[in-house]
Protein backbone atom coordinates (compact mmCIF):
# COMPACT_ATOMS: atom_id res chain seq x y z
CA UNK A 1 0.00 0.00 0.00
CA UNK A 2 1.19 3.50 -0.55
CA UNK A 3 0.74 6.72 0.93
CA UNK A 4 0.50 10.48 -0.76
CA UNK A 5 0.94 13.97 0.18
CA UNK A 6 0.60 16.48 -2.62
CA UNK A 7 1.94 19.69 -2.28
CA UNK A 8 2.65 23.19 -3.93
CA UNK A 9 -0.58 24.67 -4.16
CA UNK A 10 -1.83 28.16 -3.62
CA UNK A 11 -3.00 31.28 -5.13
CA UNK A 12 -1.62 32.60 -8.00
CA UNK A 13 -2.03 34.92 -10.95
CA UNK A 14 -2.99 33.98 -14.44
CA UNK A 15 -0.10 33.62 -16.62
CA UNK A 16 1.69 32.31 -13.30
CA UNK A 17 4.06 28.47 -13.24
CA UNK A 18 3.50 26.19 -10.60
CA UNK A 19 5.01 22.92 -9.59
CA UNK A 20 3.02 20.04 -7.61
CA UNK A 21 4.71 17.86 -6.10
CA UNK A 22 3.35 14.21 -4.81
CA UNK A 23 4.99 12.38 -1.97
CA UNK A 24 4.82 8.40 -2.05
CA UNK A 25 5.48 6.71 1.03
CA UNK A 26 5.12 3.09 1.72
CA UNK A 27 5.73 1.88 -1.43
CA UNK A 28 8.04 3.17 -4.82
CA UNK A 29 6.10 5.74 -7.08
CA UNK A 30 7.98 3.55 -10.43
CA UNK A 31 5.82 0.61 -9.62
CA UNK A 32 2.54 2.47 -10.08
CA UNK A 33 0.72 4.59 -12.97
CA UNK A 34 1.25 8.03 -11.36
CA UNK A 35 -2.32 10.10 -12.26
CA UNK A 36 -3.22 13.80 -11.23
CA UNK A 37 -6.68 14.38 -11.23
CA UNK A 38 -8.82 17.53 -10.45
CA UNK A 39 -11.88 18.77 -9.17
CA UNK A 40 -13.26 22.51 -9.38
CA UNK A 41 -16.25 23.43 -7.28
CA UNK A 42 -19.27 22.41 -8.81
CA UNK A 43 -17.81 19.70 -11.01
CA UNK A 44 -16.70 16.33 -11.53
CA UNK A 45 -13.48 14.76 -10.82
CA UNK A 46 -11.37 15.02 -14.20
CA UNK A 47 -8.13 13.54 -15.73
CA UNK A 48 -5.59 16.21 -16.42
CA UNK A 49 -2.40 14.01 -17.06
CA UNK A 50 -0.92 10.32 -15.90
CA UNK A 51 2.61 8.56 -16.31
CA UNK A 52 2.36 4.77 -16.89
CA UNK A 53 4.65 2.82 -15.08
CA UNK A 54 7.62 0.68 -16.92
CA UNK A 55 7.30 2.39 -19.73
CA UNK A 56 7.23 5.90 -18.54
CA UNK A 57 4.46 6.76 -21.09
CA UNK A 58 2.42 10.40 -20.26
CA UNK A 59 -0.47 11.17 -21.46
CA UNK A 60 -2.76 14.77 -20.84
CA UNK A 61 -5.85 15.69 -21.00
CA UNK A 62 -6.13 17.99 -23.75
CA UNK A 63 -7.35 21.01 -22.39
CA UNK A 64 -3.38 21.08 -20.49
CA UNK A 65 -1.56 19.63 -23.28
CA UNK A 66 1.48 21.94 -24.13
CA UNK A 67 1.00 23.55 -20.35
CA UNK A 68 1.54 20.54 -17.99
CA UNK A 69 4.37 18.55 -17.75
CA UNK A 70 4.45 15.34 -15.52
CA UNK A 71 7.28 13.98 -14.55
CA UNK A 72 8.86 11.07 -11.92
CA UNK A 73 11.70 11.58 -9.20
CA UNK A 74 12.80 7.93 -8.58
CA UNK A 75 15.70 9.46 -6.61
CA UNK A 76 12.82 11.33 -4.18
CA UNK A 77 9.99 9.04 -4.74
CA UNK A 78 7.78 11.73 -5.69
CA UNK A 79 5.35 12.38 -9.03
CA UNK A 80 5.31 15.92 -10.22
CA UNK A 81 2.97 18.35 -12.27
CA UNK A 82 4.89 21.39 -13.79
CA UNK A 83 1.82 23.59 -14.53
CA UNK A 84 2.69 26.92 -16.45
CA UNK A 85 0.68 29.14 -18.03
CA UNK A 86 -1.97 29.08 -15.61
CA UNK A 87 -5.73 30.47 -16.40
CA UNK A 88 -8.26 31.01 -14.04
CA UNK A 89 -10.24 27.74 -15.39
CA UNK A 90 -7.47 25.49 -13.50
CA UNK A 91 -8.58 26.54 -10.56
CA UNK A 92 -9.36 23.30 -8.61
CA UNK A 93 -8.15 21.18 -6.21
CA UNK A 94 -5.37 18.72 -7.70
CA UNK A 95 -5.35 15.03 -6.57
CA UNK A 96 -2.59 12.83 -6.96
CA UNK A 97 -3.38 9.18 -7.19
CA UNK A 98 -1.37 5.80 -7.80
CA UNK A 99 -2.86 3.05 -9.77
CA UNK A 100 -1.29 -0.97 -9.56
CA UNK A 101 -2.36 -1.18 -13.05
CA UNK A 102 -5.07 -0.28 -15.05
CA UNK A 103 -5.76 -0.29 -18.90
CA UNK A 104 -7.71 3.06 -18.97
CA UNK A 105 -4.52 5.50 -17.43
CA UNK A 106 -7.25 8.63 -17.76
CA UNK A 107 -9.99 7.11 -15.89
CA UNK A 108 -10.34 8.00 -12.28
CA UNK A 109 -12.03 4.58 -11.57
CA UNK A 110 -8.24 2.52 -12.55
CA UNK A 111 -6.86 4.15 -9.48
CA UNK A 112 -6.24 2.72 -6.19
CA UNK A 113 -4.87 5.19 -3.97
CA UNK A 114 -5.57 8.99 -3.81
CA UNK A 115 -3.94 12.01 -1.66
CA UNK A 116 -6.15 14.56 -0.10
CA UNK A 117 -5.33 17.12 -2.55
CA UNK A 118 -4.12 20.42 -2.88
CA UNK A 119 -5.52 23.55 -3.75
CA UNK A 120 -4.74 25.57 -6.27
CA UNK A 121 -6.58 28.95 -7.31
CA UNK A 122 -5.96 31.20 -10.15
CA UNK A 123 -6.87 34.69 -9.84
CA UNK A 124 -7.53 36.99 -13.56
Amino acid sequence: QVQLVESGGGLVQTGDSLTLSCAASGRTVSTYTMGWFRQAPGKEREFVASLIRFTGRTYYADSVKGRFTISRDNAKNTVDLQINSLKPEDTAVYYCAASVGTNTPTSLYGYNYWGQGTQVTVSS
